[in-house]
């Protein structure tokens, strides 16, 4: 069996090949010990632990390695620092490292970032994409098997990538463009208030989105005042779709013949899908919530089997 493991930031996301998931959120991730998510895995999934043949590891920011790595290989967890863009709570520091421990043979999936995109543009950013973005982009090849794609992944925050003839051009991260329902770039206020002391620029990143300016403070709430015609709410999935169909459109203008899909809780709303494919002028294919969890299961399926190379990042096993 085959697992790939989303480090979402809701909830950590476990899923196979064929098509069997689980959800635990962060807090219980992090209460729990690393025998019992263990437990949890291989009784889920009704597998036992010799019969795991390879799990698809995502922690976090993925910044510190460059390759789909064998995670007896990778230092610190993957990442250049725990300091950083997002909240910090334990639980997938607990599922990596009882997934490290376990004796499991696993690879650690990198983020998208300036040493290993391939369009030189995007050496300017640090960062583009956390590392369960390239499993979005690895499931929407395998649903058409086209070799150029752009995927929007939306939801807390807003993620675009782009994948030319199977090679990953660069992403671009909630914090430099489209803002999401929780996350956004920094605006002039949110400079001045973390110039000011007032905030941190993580926490400024974590509340810069949507729903820093109206009443409804969660993707629950939202849903729900939609359903009654909110001004408020329709605004917000209106915005977040105009500013994720101007991301997408930047990619089109690199890669023309691109298809293009959107994932995650808003990218999957008619709505949102249909706001973008109006704006772009061009059909949008919806990939389901899962799509991380069930890509990076297909990643683990492919390295086992011998690939090399996933949409241009090399593997290192």
């Amino acid at each position: 069996m085959f697992i790939g493991i989303d480090h979402g930031t809701t909830g950590i996301r476990f899923a196979n090949t064929e098509g069997q998931w689980f959800e635990i959120s962060r807090k219980q991730a992090r209460d729990m010990t690393k025998e019992q998510i263990i437990s949890k895995m291989t009784s889920s999934f009704d597998v036992k632990v010799n019969d795991i043949e390879l799990i698809a590891l995502t922690y976090s920011m993925g910044d510190g390695i460059s390759k789909i790595t064998g995670v007896n290989k990778v230092e610190n967890r993957g990442v250049i620092s725990q300091k950083g863009a997002g909240v910090h709570i334990g639980g997938g520091t607990n599922v990596y490292d009882a997934i490290a421990s376990s004796g499991i043979r696993a690879v650690v999936i990198p983020g998208i970032h300036r040493h290993n995109s391939a369009h030189p543009c995007f050496r300017l950013f640090s960062h583009g994409a956390s590392p369960e973005k390239l499993g979005i982009a690895y499931n929407a090849y395998m649903a058409r098997k086209d070799r150029s794609f752009i995927v929007s992944d939306i939801s807390s925050n807003t993620v675009t990538m782009c994948v030319q003839d199977l090679k990953m051009l660069g992403a671009i991260d909630a914090c430099i463009f489209a803002p999401g329902v929780h996350h956004g770039p920094l605006d002039l206020d949110a400079i001045r208030d973390v110039d000011a002391g007032l905030m941190s620029a993580n926490d400024a990143f974590s509340t810069a989105g949507v729903t820093r300016v109206i009443p409804h403070k969660s993707l629950d709430e939202l849903l729900a005042a939609k359903d009654k015609n909110d001004e408020d709410a329709l605004w917000a999935f209106d915005t977040i779709a105009v500013f994720a169909a101007m991301e997408i459109a930047s990619f089109l203008m690199l890669c023309p013949e691109c298809t293009v899909f959107t994932a995650g809780s808003v990218g999957s709303m008619d709505m949102v899908r249909d706001r973008i494919s109006g704006l772009i002028k061009k059909e949008v294919h919806v990939l389901g919530k899962l799509s991380a969890a069930i890509g990076l299961a297909q990643i683990a399926r492919d390295v086992y089997a011998g690939e090399k190379d996933i949409l241009g990042i090399k593997v290192d096993i």
